[in-house]
């Protein structure tokens, strides 16, 4: 008899003990994963250097009711002068950081879960964040890379990081869950 490994852990969404289901999103599969990893070669390398700022510019200017929670810039209206905040920027490279290292180990997933979990646990118990806002960056994020990389952001590529981004939301709620958050809300605004 011989002794077989176990097959590895999977990024896979469960529903949650407490019945809660927000976005129910499917298992990475290997192809998805290889897929989104190839997506963090050179077009996702330049939407890093630029792109967590045009992000995180358009999910204010669409969604200023986002900017309550930076008291750094929460009163700035105009694009230009949040684009000049130093600690938009800085916010912004903590994003795309965030994002990488999700990326980057989507061969592990309990370093994904435990990335996303702190993730989910500071928004939750330090800056208070409404969950739901995490569903609406997820949507600019698709958005802009879509924009920017058209050639590159396919309908299936598209389809393969609307699962990852899914899942990140998924995993950052379910921190929210654990930590007494009281309502999940799965619907954006």
């Amino acid at each position: 008899m011989s002794h077989r490994e176990p097959p590895p852990p999977q990024l896979a969404v469960q529903r949650r003990d407490d019945g809660q289901d927000p976005e129910r999103a499917e298992p990475l599969s290997d192809n998805v994963r290889e897929e989104v990893r190839r997506g963090g070669g050179e077009e996702y390398g330049r939407l890093e250097w630029v792109g967590g700022c045009l992000l995180l510019l358009r999910f204010f200017v669409n969604f200023p009711s986002a900017k309550q929670y930076f008291s750094q810039f929460q009163d700035m209206e105009e694009p230009e002068e949040m684009e000049r905040s130093s600690q938009l920027r800085h916010h912004a490279c903590r994003v795309m950081n965030a994002l990488n290292t999700v990326v980057e180990n989507l061969h592990d997933p309990e370093k994904v879960s435990s990335v996303l979990a702190v993730v989910g646990r500071a928004h939750a118990v330090k800056h208070k964040v409404e969950p739901m806002y995490f569903k609406i960056l997820s949507g600019v994020i698709l958005e802009v890379l879509c924009e920017d990389f058209p050639e590159f952001f396919t309908a299936d590529v598209q389809l393969v990081w609307s699962k990852l981004m899914a899942t990140v939301y998924w995993h950052v709620t379910g921190a929210y869950t654990d930590v007494g958050w009281l309502q999940v809300s799965s619907s954006a605004v």
